[in-house]
């Protein structure tokens, strides 16, 4: 298994890929940008530079892992184990430039007062973290099944689930803050905030072990 995913790290995951994790958490730092939109960036990754669609694809990167002697259900799991890497690595790095952006947004005033944030803003960070967490198990949750039904799926699985986040980000960071009743989600207590944050990491942890068994059995019908 450590074989594998040294694989995965050292040759299926193409370099532009850390590029993207390391730059975009950037965007967190330019003033009344909606942050949920930053986090869209890392399924970027999936289609183009990692999961197959240009690298992955021309060189027989999955078929040539399928002749390896493992077993079909270790590569899914390499290839989760990858994914999650990514955006953990993009969460770590946003959520470490969050003080700087607090005090960027605090120091500038327009026409006498603070700028605002649309949706959820700073001081509901650790709410938007938990949001996205689930969100990224649900991307996954229809990428890798599309993807392993044939091993080649990538526009179909592509479609659905970037469209799918666009979506889920839009209604739930952005939209549903503006709803009367609902703009207590900017004003969340950091207790109330955590809790529900590490409840979406136990949601997403139990959302990837069923993205895990479906995709290893679709991987399993696949006759290359």
């Amino acid at each position: 298994m450590k074989a594998l995913i040294y694989k995965e790290l050292k040759l299926s995951m193409h370099p532009i890929c850390y590029i993207f994790i390391v730059a975009f958490p950037l965007m967190i730092l330019i003033p009344s940008y909606p942050l949920g939109i930053s986090f869209i960036y890392v399924l970027t990754c999936y289609p183009i530079l990692f999961l197959g669609a240009n690298k992955g694809q021309q060189s027989n990167d999955l078929l040539y892992s399928t002749l390896l002697p493992v077993r079909k259900k270790d590569i899914v799991l390499a290839r989760i184990f990858t994914v999650i890497f990514m955006q953990a690595t993009f969460i770590a790095i946003i959520s470490a430039l969050y003080p700087v952006a607090r005090i960027i947004n605090s120091s500038i005033v327009q026409s006498g007062e603070k700028i605002t944030i649309p949706g959820l803003g700073l001081d509901s960070f650790a709410l938007l973290l938990g949001i996205v967490i689930i969100g990224y198990a649900l991307c996954d949750l229809i990428f890798f099944p599309i993807y392993y039904k044939k091993g080649k799926s990538i526009v179909m699985s592509t479609l659905f689930t970037i469209l799918g986040f666009v979506a889920y980000i839009g209604v739930f960071t952005i939209g549903l803050p503006f709803i009367p009743g609902l703009e207590v989600m900017n004003n969340l207590h950091i207790g109330i905030q955590l809790a529900i944050l590490v409840a979406s990491i136990l949601i997403s942890f139990t959302l990837h072990f069923v993205v895990y068994k479906i995709s290893s059995k679709q991987l399993e019908k696949v006759d290359f």
